[in-house]
C-alpha cells in the first residue's frame, strides 16, 4: 500500500428530506488499501459508499478521484465496481456469462473476454464453474461470482457493501480470509463497508467509524481499538467497562479517584493535554485487561461479587457487580471449569485503561 491518495471526500452533506445522512465527512483513501466504513444501522456509511459510485448525489462536498473532481460523473465513468449485499447475479446467466457481462457491454473482443474471466474465476477458486447457474451455487460461491464480476473489469476502486451479511457465521469467517487474500493479491484500492466489528477490525488496513451521520476516528484496526477518541467509539469497538472518575491536577501530578477502590496517579505530561481542562474522565478498560483474584492485594484492590458467567470455550465471560453496584465484564482465559462460583466474593486487579472525558 503506498501513501498516494487515490480518492478524497471533501465536506460531503447527503440530506433526505429532514434528515442529515451523511454529514460534512471529509476522507482521504489511499491507494492499494482496504479501508472500512464501519458504524451502526442508520449511520450513514452505505449512503457514502452510494455517493462513491455515483448512485446517490451528494447535497454538498466533493468526491476526487486520482485528482480529478468526479461528483458530477455518472457511475459507469468512474472506473469503479460495487457488490452489493445481495449479490445482483443475474439468475438467466450461468457463471461465465454473469462475470463477463461488463466485458460485453465495453464490446470486447471473445478471446480477451474468455481469457480474462478464466483469470478472474481462477483467483476467486471457481475454476470449472464456468456452466453453472446461479441457484446451483452455495451462498459462498454466489458471493464469489459477484466479486469476480466486480473485478474483471479492472477497476480503479472496490466498493463494498456489506458482501458477506447473507452468509452463515462460519462461511463469513473463511470469506473474510478470502476477500483479504484477494485484495492484497491485486493490489486494488477497496472500500467496505459493515457494521461487524470483527470483519472491520480483522480485515482493514483502516477503519473509519461513522455515527449520525459523522466520521468519528480514522485509525489503524489496533488505534481504534487500543486508542479511541470518544465514549461511542470506545463503547462500539468490542466490549469496555466504564468507571467514572474524579480528576485532581496538582502542579505536577494528574489524580484520577473512583469510588471502587482503583485510583490512578500520573505524571502531569503523560496525562492527555486535551482532557486537562475537565474534572470528570472515564476510565476505559477492555474485559480482557482485568484479572480476578481470591484475595486483595496491592494491585487488586477493586472488590466484587459474581453475578454470573458464561463459558465460551476460549474464554469464560464474568458478570461482576462492584461495591458501588455497577455491573462489569470481564474476559478470562479457559483453562478447565470456571475457577469461580455465582456469588462468590473476588478482587480485581486492572492491566491497562484508556482516560477519556466525560463532562
Amino acid at each position: 500500500m503506498s501513501g498516494t491518495t487515490i480518492l478524497e471526500l471533501k465536506g460531503i452533506t447527503k440530506v433526505f428530506d429532514d434528515t442529515i445522512a451523511v454529514d460534512n465527512l471529509s476522507l482521504e483513501v489511499r491507494e492499494g488499501e482496504f479501508i472500512t466504513l464501519l458504524g451502526p444501522s442508520g449511520c450513514g456509511k452505505t449512503t457514502t459508499l452510494r455517493i462513491i459510485a455515483g448512485l446517490t448525489r451528494p447535497t454538498k462536498g466533493r468526491v476526487i478521484l486520482s485528482g480529478t473532481d468526479i461528483t458530477d460523473w455518472p457511475p459507469y465513468a468512474r472506473n469503479m465496481s460495487m457488490v452489493f449485499q445481495n449479490y445482483a447475479l443475474f439468475p438467466h446467466m450461468n457463471v461465465f456469462d454473469n462475470v463477463a457481462f461488463g466485458l460485453k457491454m465495453r464490446k470486447l473482443d471473445k478471446r480477451e473476454i474468455k481469457n480474462r474471466v478464466r483469470e478472474v474465476l481462477r483467483l476467486v477458486r471457481l475454476e470449472g464453474y464456468e456452466n453453472r447457474m446461479p441457484h446451483q451455487l452455495s451462498g459462498g460461491q454466489q458471493q464469489r461470482v459477484a466479486l469476480a464480476r466486480a473485478l474483471v473489469v479492472e477497476p480503479k476502486v472496490l466498493l463494498l457493501d456489506e458482501p458477506l451479511s447473507n452468509l452463515d457465521a462460519k462461511l463469513r469467517v473463511h470469506m473474510r480470509t478470502e476477500l483479504k487474500r484477494i485484495q492484497k493479491q491485486i493490489g486494488i484500492t477497496t472500500i467496505y463497508v459493515t457494521h461487524d466489528q470483527a470483519e472491520a477490525l480483522s480485515m482493514s488496513d483502516r477503519v473509519a467509524i461513522m455515527n449520525k451521520g459523522k466520521l468519528l476516528q480514522v485509525g489503524t484496526p489496533e488505534e481504534i481499538y487500543e486508542r479511541p477518541k470518544s465514549k461511542f467509539v470506545a463503547d462500539f469497538i468490542g466490549e469496555m467497562n466504564f468507571l467514572k472518575g474524579k480528576v485532581d491536577i496538582t502542579a505536577s501530578r494528574v489524580k484520577i479517584m473512583t469510588d471502587v477502590g482503583f485510583n490512578v496517579s500520573l505524571a502531569k505530561e503523560d496525562f492527555p493535554t486535551e482532557y486537562l481542562k475537565h474534572k470528570k474522565v472515564f476510565l476505559c478498560i477492555r474485559p480482557e485487561h482485568m484479572e480476578i483474584y481470591r484475595e486483595p492485594t496491592a494491585d487488586a484492590l477493586i472488590s466484587g461479587k459474581i453475578l454470573d458467567f458464561q463459558y465460551l470455550g476460549h474464554l469464560i465471560k464474568y458478570f461482576i457487580e462492584l461495591e458501588n453496584g455497577q455491573t462489569i465484564i470481564i474476559n478470562q482465559p479457559r483453562i478447565g471449569l470456571s475457577p469461580y462460583n455465582v456469588g462468590q466474593r473476588i478482587y480485581i486487579r486492572v492491566l491497562s485503561y484508556t482516560i477519556l472525558p466525560r463532562d
